[in-house]
């Protein structure tokens, strides 16, 4: 799993250029689940454990809610919370089922006191209740939830404690009488009341590794993201650098040793904009973009090689996305986990969109999977088939967001709307409510 300041954004994924594969279902819209807004994009959950699926997102009125059906063909069963989201695309929700088919739901938080729901032991939708809180503590300003399921069948949940600027993230671990405890004596980062992190993860790598990634950030100001960080865990618990050293928690800036890119504030780097991924020999890959010496943006790779980090610039534009300010803003610029393709190459896929326009041009820089040479630019790998991404509606500025499955694969939720207005109501006319779709994936 994958989290961030700006999780959400991934779901604005590219519309995948011409001469993206096709799929004998190109005629499937896929199942229906409900209509949910269209104004403003925020993340749902799709959660699917053998022959159940359950989605949780807001509907059309912004009520958070719960479906589950049987697959292949079952109806959808409803339950409708006592949560209702804003305008606010920072308000994800988080869902997952636990070793006991206990479902787990939280979202509809930013800097806000913790949204939790659980079912009871048969995971029926029906049975879910809201639970008041899960340890007590620093659960008043809560954000970005987000669940971890371990290969020992335990269960962890994550989020941020505090604002942006000054946050800590906060693990807890649910115990086999059903009552969460702490994980961690300590925040796992602590941004001494300066700044907070944006994560990436952890995510388990090929090599049995948790691997960590993030950027520290001073304020609200999205241009204040700095220094690109980096640690792995083999239990969550003991926490070490790239070269081997235990590091003591809580993280902060001034621990040592953990530094990918020293990108100082101002310089290009944002939260939104960092992905792990790993080369043909398991090795770590970081890949982002920040301003070059001459202000422009570009896209830039750090591999993990003998303990140090060997970084990489891979293009060379004269392009700049100058963001900045609060909220959420518009993504000018998305970015793909590096990975290795078909021809042995290191990419590292990218999306950039024109706000003025609404036009997106979708590619993928290349690298010498030894020596990460640049070897140029070419037609973006396709993530997803066109029939997934292709747009539908008709309205201007419409974007296909695709989010995938968190429990055991092999489908991805689709709706369209309108791209983020930094937390604001649109003004004038609002569109009409968009599909979600579950999709299953050739």
């Amino acid at each position: 799993m994958y989290h961030s300041a700006f999780r959400f954004m991934s779901l604005l994924l590219a519309i995948l250029a011409a001469g993206c594969v096709s799929s004998p279902g190109d005629g499937d819209r896929g199942v229906t689940v409900d209509y949910v807004p269209s104004a403003f994009p925020v993340n749902p959950a799709l959660y699917t454990a053998g022959d159940t699926q359950y989605v949780a997102y807001y509907d059309s009125l912004h009520r958070m809610t719960v479906a589950s059906r049987r697959l292949p063909d079952g109806a959808w069963h409803r339950r409708t919370l006592d949560e209702r989201v804003g305008w606010d695309s920072h308000n994800s929700i988080a869902m997952c089922r636990d070793g006991q088919g206990v479902l787990h739901v939280s979202g509809n938080m930013h800097v806000s006191p913790l949204v939790y729901f659980r079912s009871d032991a048969t995971g029926d939708v029906a049975t879910l209740e809201r639970v008041e809180s899960m340890t007590g503590s620093d659960e008043r300003m809560t954000t970005y939830p987000a669940f971890m399921p371990l290969a020992d069948g335990r269960l962890v949940f994550h989020y941020r404690s505090g604002g942006s600027g000054n946050g800590n993230e906060i693990y807890n671990i649910l115990g086999p009488d059903g009552v969460w405890r702490r994980l961690l004596d300590e925040p796992l980062t602590d941004g001494r009341g300066l700044m907070n992190a944006y994560m990436r993860g952890p995510a388990m790598g090929p090599d049995g590794w948790f691997h960590l990634i993030w950027v520290w950030r001073d304020t609200p100001d999205c241009s204040t993201n700095h220094d690109l960080s980096y640690a792995r865990s083999r239990d969550l618990i003991h926490w070490e650098s790239l070269s081997g050293t235990p590091v003591p928690l809580p993280i902060t800036s001034l621990t040592e040793g953990l530094t990918v890119d020293a990108a100082q504030n101002g310089g290009g780097l944002i939260n939104i904009g960092i992905e792990l991924g790993f080369d043909a020999e398991n090795r770590p890959v970081v890949g982002y973009h920040k301003y070059d010496e001459r202000g422009y943006t570009q896209l830039y790779v750090a591999r993990a090689e003998d303990g140090a980090w060997h970084t990489q610039r891979l293009t060379d534009w004269a392009w700049r996305w100058d963001f900045k300010g609060n909220g959420t803003i518009v993504n000018e610029l998305l970015i793909d986990r590096p990975r290795v393709a078909a021809d042995g190459r290191l990419t590292l896929g990218y999306r950039r969109y024109d706000p003025a326009t609404g036009e997106s041009r979708s590619a993928e820089a290349t690298a010498d999977a030894a020596t990460l040479a640049p070897l140029g630019e070419r037609p973006a790998s396709p993530l997803y088939p066109a029939w997934v991404t292709r747009p539908e509606r008709p309205e201007p500025g419409m974007t296909v967001n695709v989010v995938g499955d968190a429990g055991d694969g092999g489908y991805v939720l689709r709706w369209e709307s309108l791209p983020p207005n930094r937390d604001l109501e649109p003004e004038g006319e609002l569109p009409a409510a968009s599909e979600l779709r579950v999709v299953r994936l050739p």
